[in-house]
């Protein structure tokens, strides 16, 4: 773990959109937090959905991800605390967007976020969670350099498959360039519907090819899940029984279990 007082530090990402990230980030964040866990969410996302799915405004939003990675705030000072006991988040602004092209011109810009790590003085995390946008641009570059470890959350769907290699071979160039200690987290399937054969079909073949580096507990398709960011919270606060809470709860689970067994 590179950082004393935050970690371990987990990105999830996937270049293509639409495949769970966001619904991981806040879901995870959420679960971990229930298990009396001190968390911290960084929304890296320009669309702002971790930010606005955990109930901030984007619009109101004066000091956030933009303002770290461009040196004109820390941390501490873009952190704000959710309404989820014990969970705390930096959120995104629509300013996120020109950091993308502002970091090309940096001299050290795959290390901005690192930094920001480094400097942080205030008070320790149990675990620091990292939505990345969905492309494998300079932000989750900073995100994957700045982390212990990745999850990729991964869609049984016919095109499942597709760039993954890619972003597998993008988390192996940064771990031989960037940052040797980042490690593969596991892969989450998300919108698991096991009525469908093709569903199945996809998760046998990611199993059979990943072996244990899939998680265990997968993650359904479930209304609630969808619903709960209209309302601006996790899903177990908005139905803690709906099988998506119990779902990211038994992932958090897992997460724990994992390391304690790496340990």
């Amino acid at each position: 773990m590179k950082h004393n007082k935050l970690g371990p530090v987990l990105s999830i990402a996937n270049q293509k959109g639409g495949v769970g990230k966001t619904t991981t980030s806040i879901n995870l964040a959420a679960s971990l937090a229930t298990l009396d866990k001190r968390v911290l969410v960084l929304d890296l996302d320009p669309q702002g959905n971790t930010t606005s799915g955990l109930g901030v405004d984007k619009d109101k939003v004066e000091v956030g991800m933009y303002d770290v990675l461009s040196k004109e705030a820390t941390l501490e000072e873009a952190m704000l605390e959710t309404e989820c006991e014990g969970l705390f988040l930096v959120p995104a602004t629509m300013d996120l967007s020109g950091a993308e092209v502002e970091l090309v011109n940096e001299d050290d810009r795959e290390n901005v976020l690192l930094a920001g790590f480094e400097s942080y003085e205030g008070e320790a995390f149990d675990y620091v969670i990292i939505d990345c946008p969905p492309a494998l641009n300079m932000l989750t570059i900073n995100a994957l350099t700045a982390s212990d470890r990745v999850m990729i959350t991964l869609q049984t769907e016919f095109y499942a498959m597709e760039g993954l290699s890619q972003l597998i071979d993008t988390i192996r160039r940064v771990k031989a360039n960037l940052n040797a200690d980042l490690e593969m987290e596991g892969i989450l399937l998300t919108m698991v519907d096991r009525r469908n054969n093709l569903a199945i079909q996809v998760e046998n073949d990611v199993r059979e090819y990943f072996g244990l580096q899939v998680y265990e507990c997968v993650i359904p398709r479930n209304i609630r899940l969808s619903e709960a960011p209209s309302y601006g919270v996790p899903v177990m606060y908005h139905d803690f029984k709906s099988a998506g809470a119990q779902a990211y709860l038994k992932v958090a689970q897992e997460m724990i279990q994992r390391e304690l067994a790496a340990a």
